[in-house]
């Protein structure tokens, strides 16, 4: 949980904040997330992610889309002693990234923005979210 903003070093390192650290320690897997950002899985996590995909049907057209999005980018890290991880050029490409990121905690993942993309998403989904109204059902 929680939104930080640390920046990528002059190698495309980040930082990673310390509250992810732990989660992330065993090995993790960065990959293209959806809405035009970077996901980073812990490695067993990443894995149950891969199998549930792999046991959709190869006849279903967004399934194979999804399989491909997911494996074609996707690479496998660890944090090295000062808890950065590599990111490589063409996933900060892919996402917009710069120097400047924002890291979100998602729950079981974690998601690298860029600050322009993720304040285009964020205001989008706060004002959806003010939106939800749980009417009771008559």
């Amino acid at each position: 949980m929680g939104t930080y903003t640390p920046k990528l070093d002059e190698k495309g390192r980040l930082f990673l904040p310390a509250k992810f650290r732990d989660a992330l320690a065993e090995g993790l897997v960065i990959t293209q997330g959806q809405d035009n950002c970077l996901t980073v899985w812990p490695e067993q996590t990443f894995m149950a992610e891969a199998a549930r995909a792999q046991a959709t049907p190869m006849t279903n057209k967004d399934a194979r889309d999804y399989r491909r999005v997911l494996f074609a980018g996707a690479e496998q890290g660890t944090p090295d002693k000062q808890g950065r991880i590599g990111i490589p050029t063409f996933l900060r490409a892919s996402a917009g990234l710069e120097r400047d990121v924002v890291v979100v905690g998602v729950g079981d993942r974690v998601e690298i923005w860029s600050p322009a993309r993720w304040e285009e998403y964020s205001s989008g989904a706060q004002a959806k979210f003010a939106e939800l109204d749980e009417s009771p059902s008559d």
